[in-house]
């Protein structure tokens, strides 16, 4: 059966991408089902026809020679979900250091260390006091992990189509930073404004608890706009982080199987490949940290007050303050996130 060229525009996934092929076979009931056979080539492949009622009843058609699975609304769901848990949940377990963090980017006079910071807050504010900004947390890292995971897999995909089958396999690392830069964009936007209030509840004590109370305040306070008024420098935070490290995370696992391990990653148990991730992970934090935190404490700088600018921040810590400023927490709270990320990948990938 041919395949017209329409079915393969209307699909969303670049069909060259993947060499599983599909033919219709039938089953004892009679019914059709998909087989899929990895290494048939494509031209001796025969496809299964989709109605027009089913074309107009789903909003994704999967590609002919792909596993229909990778393109539709469940697979977007899925990746959205494990955007959720992946991001949202994990950065409440680190609010304390997040919390320590801002404030020793606000504060630099009464936040000099971690530790002090942590104690000072101990005995201010008890163990609940840690936790402050833990609900705008949850809420904007678990909608931001959503858009990035969720959009990161649609413009892979668009920007392998665009390219074609030959770019795309050649330069298909570029297109996978680009998609990632692409996703973020969008992600970022969504997580403004609960970081905005995070970090105004953090570092003006008896603000806020929390975001039920705290958005009303912002708003009242700023307008709505103004929970956007730190977009530029948190773009300027998450999109350098993000990719760098899908940049550097492969990169970094790589070399340590070859110069420290000595043994083939394929060749290794779970255990050690979960080390492997964990060790590469705290590796490419230190870099991840170290491009983005400049823009990350401009941005709690903005957040902070009403009328906070770049410039005030710039002359009041100075280019060393604000490039360093709270810079090993972040390191340490990234370390373990970007590990455990692609140790679940592991698990998963078993």
């Amino acid at each position: 059966m041919a395949v017209s060229g329409d079915s393969r525009r209307q699909s969303l996934i670049p069909n060259f991408l993947y060499t599983s092929s599909v033919s219709p076979v039938l089953n004892h009931g009679g019914f059709r089902r998909l087989s899929y056979s990895p290494m048939l080539n494509h031209s001796n492949t025969l496809f299964p026809s989709t109605s027009p009622a089913n074309q107009q009843k789903n909003f994704m058609i999967p590609a002919p020679d792909e596993p229909n699975c990778m393109n539709s609304r469940g697979f977007y769901a899925l990746c959205t979900l494990g955007g959720i848990f992946r991001c949202g949940i994990p950065r409440v377990l680190y609010t304390p250091f997040d919390l320590v963090k801002c404030n020793m980017q606000i504060h630099p006079a009464n936040f000099d260390s971690i530790w002090f910071g942590i104690v000072g807050l101990l005995k201010e504010q008890g163990v609940r006091g840690l936790y402050t900004g833990w609900v705008p947390t949850l809420v904007g890292y678990s909608v931001h992990g959503a858009c990035l995971f969720g959009f990161y897999e649609f413009f892979k995909k668009y920007y392998s189509e665009i390219a074609g089958p030959e770019y795309a396999t050649k330069y298909k690392t570029l297109i996978y930073l680009a998609g990632s830069a692409s996703a973020e964009a969008i992600a970022t936007v969504a997580l403004c404004p609960f970081e905005a209030v995070k970090v105004r509840a953090q570092t003006q004590p008896g603000f806020a608890r929390g975001l039920r109370d705290g958005l009303p305040k912002f708003i009242k306070s700023e307008g709505a706009l103004g929970l956007y008024k730190g977009l530029v420098p948190l773009w300027g935070r998450q999109i350098p982080y993000t990719v760098m490290q899908f940049a550097a995370f492969e990169r970094i696992e790589k070399m340590l199987y070859k110069y420290l391990i000595h043994t083939p990653k394929n060749e290794c148990s779970l255990h050690l490949k979960l080390n492997v991730s964990f060790a590469a992970g705290h590796v490419t934090a230190v870099l991840c940290a170290i491009v983005s935190h400049p823009a990350d404490t401009l941005f709690s700088f903005l957040n902070n007050s009403k009328g906070a600018t770049v410039r005030e921040a710039a002359k009041k810590f100075g280019v060393w303050g604000v490039s360093t400023r709270g810079i090993l927490i972040r390191m340490i709270i990234s370390g373990p996130l970007i590990g455990g990320e692609w140790g679940t990948r592991e698990v998963f990938s078993m």
